[in-house]
């Protein structure tokens, strides 16, 4: 068993970060501008804004597109991977900075993803930050201010970060709570950029290209999600994402009728009170009759 993990450790390289195609991303605002100026000037980030609002893949894109830009500088060898953590309410420094294995002749150290991002200059990217631990989250702050290192505990090291080092964190300020919000102690080591669904103008653009459906149906469906989304607080806690949008067209695009891909991706997929779905699917029959 050690053996196996072993191998399954020896194949995180960090070539695997890389974004390699472009991804597809349509600016709302001046994301793109304040996210380049923060890295050049190395001040983390945080992306705050309700889910399948496109927060991971503005990250994915700028992370593409600084690479992009070191490429026509003819500086290839700077290359930034993207490193990205889901973060979850079991989620431990262990995971975040690495640990020690066994193996049969002895221990040996493995690098966790915040380590390896740290070392080779990546953008580190914790998503839904406000699920780990409050004691895992307090161990990024002294790589959000102006020490930029990383304490290793265990191994009795402290690593200053690389040049090329971003921290980026994401969270969903519609589910905060008392239990779960972020710290201000943590808040304010960040700049934020809000994140909001698309208008309906660039929503449809979006769900065509994302879904391969044609652009009248992409077009009704960004609708459909204005629309929805002013239930907001009529029973609904949250919007349709552009997500669930997307989904709805590539079933739409396989060849399921509109209003049953709309009630199975959207209706079903948001609320499981009857009222709620009811009102959500009148909306979509008078868009799909």
């Amino acid at each position: 068993m050690a053996n196996q993990t072993t191998q399954l450790y020896q194949q995180h390289n960090i070539e695997e970060y890389f974004i390699e195609k472009e991804p597809f991303y349509l600016e709302v605002a001046d994301e793109i501008d304040i996210f380049e100026a923060a890295y050049h000037q190395r001040v983390p980030v945080l992306l705050k804004g309700p889910t399948g609002s496109g927060k991971t893949r503005f990250v994915e894109y700028m992370s593409w597109r600084l690479n992009q830009a070191r490429k026509r500088d003819g500086r290839a060898d700077q290359m930034s991977p993207l490193v990205t953590v889901a973060c979850h309410e079991d989620l431990t420094a262990s995971d975040l900075v690495g640990r020690y294995l066994l193996e049969p002749e002895g221990t040996r150290w493995i690098d966790g993803p915040l380590t390896r991002a740290v070392k080779h200059g990546g953008i580190c990217y914790l998503d839904e930050v406000v699920e780990a631990r409050k004691d895992t989250t307090v161990l990024i702050h002294p790589l959000s201010d102006h020490r930029r290192l990383l304490h290793i505990e265990k191994i009795g090291e402290v690593l200053e970060s690389h040049p090329n080092f971003l921290l980026v964190i994401s969270y969903n300020p519609g589910y905060q709570s008392a239990l779960k919000d972020l710290k201000h102690s943590t808040r304010q080591r960040f700049i934020a950029i809000e994140f909001d669904f698309p208008p309906r103008d660039l929503e449809g653009p979006i769900i065509q290209h994302e879904s391969g459906v044609d652009i009248t149906k992409a077009q009704q469906l960004a609708l459909l999600g204005e629309k929805v989304r002013n239930l907001i607080g009529q029973g609904l806690q949250e919007g349709v994402s552009t997500r669930l949008l997307i989904y709805a067209g590539k079933l739409i695009e396989h060849g399921i009728a509109p209003r049953r891909a709309c009630e199975v991706a959207i209706v079903w997929g948001l609320t499981d009170d009857h009222e709620t779905q009811a009102s959500v699917m009148e909306i979509v029959t008078s868009i799909f009759p």
